[in-house]
């Protein structure tokens, strides 16, 4: 599965070196016979941003940096690019991640998907395991949010998927990585809460496509289908890891 967010991740347009952190000898080795660079890290991050910071304070020359989180084995390219393009575009831009519609019921209800509450400048107000913003009217009439998003599917277009990406600024990574984690990071286990909790804007705009974070068995399933599907389907690209595998730069 890490190989192919690092194949995804090394085909957006903006990136110009991938490079796959971890503290796991068995992932670094994995990803080294793959043809893929690995850097192992200190075992007790609290996050994904931690990690990053760690790597990225060996690279002089980067200064964007982007996390893909390792659970995303179907991101688009061109998702990753947006929220790249949304620093590059905005000098005053610390932190962007990105947005998918949310499609089914399920997914509001989980919280293993995370949710998120814009503004009308496409800016966080809030990320979440639980389901925001709550249509309380439609729950007050149906009696549960189950009830009410099956009564009314057009509560869905109300909720936004937050992907696992983010994109930072060298120095603002750095700031990020010594803050300690906020009581509502801590509380959603959501490491982008400790920015909000400071008053930091994060830009989010919306992706390219489908994407599934990997955090159950019954995740893994739906992406094998999906790659399965993309076999005999044109409507889906998908580039398997083992076809044309190569190394490529940082994100910067």
């Amino acid at each position: 599965m890490i190989c192919w967010v690092a194949e995804r991740a090394s085909a957006a347009k903006y990136v110009s070196r991938v490079i796959v952190a971890t503290d796991d000898q068995r992932v670094f080795e994995a990803v080294n016979q793959a043809g893929f660079e690995a850097m192992m890290t200190a075992t007790d991050h609290l996050s994904g941003t931690d990690r990053l910071a760690e790597v990225a304070s060996k690279l002089a020359d980067a200064e964007i940096l982007v996390n893909v989180q390792g659970d995303e084995p179907l991101i688009s390219p061109e998702t990753i690019d947006r929220a790249i393009k949304a620093l590059l575009e905005d000098e005053g831009c610390l932190m962007a991640s990105t947005w998918e519609p949310i499609t089914n019921a399920a997914d509001v209800l989980s919280p293993d998907v995370v949710k998120v509450a814009l503004d009308d400048t496409e800016h966080a107000l809030y990320f979440s395991r639980s389901p925001v913003p709550y249509p309380r009217e439609a729950v007050r009439q149906h009696g549960s949010i189950e009830a009410a998003l099956e009564s009314d599917p057009g509560l869905l277009t109300q909720f936004r998927k937050h992907t696992g990406l983010y994109v930072y600024r060298r120095q603002f990574l750095f700031e990020f990585a010594g803050w300690p984690q906020s009581t509502l990071e801590q509380l959603e286990s959501l490491e982008q809460l400790r920015a909000l909790a400071h008053g930091i804007r994060i830009k989010v705009v919306e992706g390219i496509g489908v994407s599934i974070g990997v955090d159950t068995a019954e995740d893994l399933e739906r992406v094998r289908e999906m790659i399965s599907a993309s076999h005999s389907s044109p409507g889906l690209a998908f580039v398997h890891p083992a076809e044309g595998m190569h190394s490529a730069e940082l994100k910067r």
